[in-house]
């Protein structure tokens, strides 16, 4: 096997190369040993990229590194590709309504997966010399899969049977409506702020309470210094009852 893959470094066995720095200018003409030299000085590896070219043109690039992006983008090549898979489902001019429910579901499957499909009609015997017979249960199948598939090819006879494709159709998906949701969240927002604003308000209400409190104790304390200023002239009615027992 032959390898695809361009000859790096010691594997480059010519005498004098062009040689082009890592951004795409060109050096000039330069001997193989000379542009190794200068590889191993700036850490790069010694790409031939045109070998057919005279003398073979050579370029200084980080090959590991350009391998890594190679197969980067291939892979992301390879996904953008679509793939597509042509199923088969076939049909007989006397095919019963269950049977030709049951197949054309079949097919809606197959269009919906984004499958292609080829419906094939197969004539036994007589029944070719009426190919309308056949012609219109296909005809009847495009129209009954038509929301989700379209007719690519007409039905066509060829031999002893009836062939017509089937594609299936892109459905869109629905646009997305941002600012209908950015507005019910926004007033959603609105309504959790009125809510926290109600309980401020309430709790403001219970506060007063707690006023009605401190007027209870200093009229307590008021009370309690009357009692004792009450009390004061009992105890000079003591005094004087001991002043005239002295007497």
């Amino acid at each position: 096997m032959i390898s695809k893959e361009p000859r790096v470094n010691e594997r480059i066995r010519v005498r004098e190369v062009r040689l082009v720095d890592p951004d795409g200018g060109q050096v000039g003409i330069k001997s193989i040993e000379e542009a190794r030299w200068l590889a191993d000085q700036l850490g790069l590896d010694l790409v031939e990229v045109a070998p057919d070219a005279r003398p073979p043109v050579v370029r200084l690039m980080d090959y590991g590194k350009f391998k890594y992006e190679a197969s980067v983008k291939a892979r992301e090549a390879r996904k953008r590709q679509t793939r597509t898979v042509i199923k088969e489902v076939q049909f007989r001019p006397k095919i019963a309504s269950s049977d030709f429910e049951v197949k054309r579901k079949r097919v809606e499957r197959f269009l919906s997966d984004g499958d292609k499909v080829k419906v094939t009609m197969r004539f036994r015997g007589r029944e070719v010399t009426h190919p309308e017979l056949g012609r219109n249960i296909l005809v009847r199948l495009a129209e009954a899969v038509e929301e989700v598939g379209t007719v690519e090819t007409m039905p066509r006879l060829e031999g002893r049977q009836m062939t017509m494709v089937l594609a299936g159709i892109r459905q869109q998906k629905p646009a997305r409506k941002p600012d209908k949701e950015e507005s019910a969240a926004k007033a959603a927002g609105d309504t959790d702020v009125e809510e926290t604003s109600s309980p401020t308000g309430d709790e403001a209400a219970s506060e007063q309470p707690a006023t009605d409190s401190v007027i209870d104790v200093e009229e307590t304390k008021n009370e309690t210094g009357d009692e004792a200023a009450s009390e004061q002239p009992a105890t000079e009615q003591e005094n004087d009852s001991a002043e005239a027992e002295d007497a």
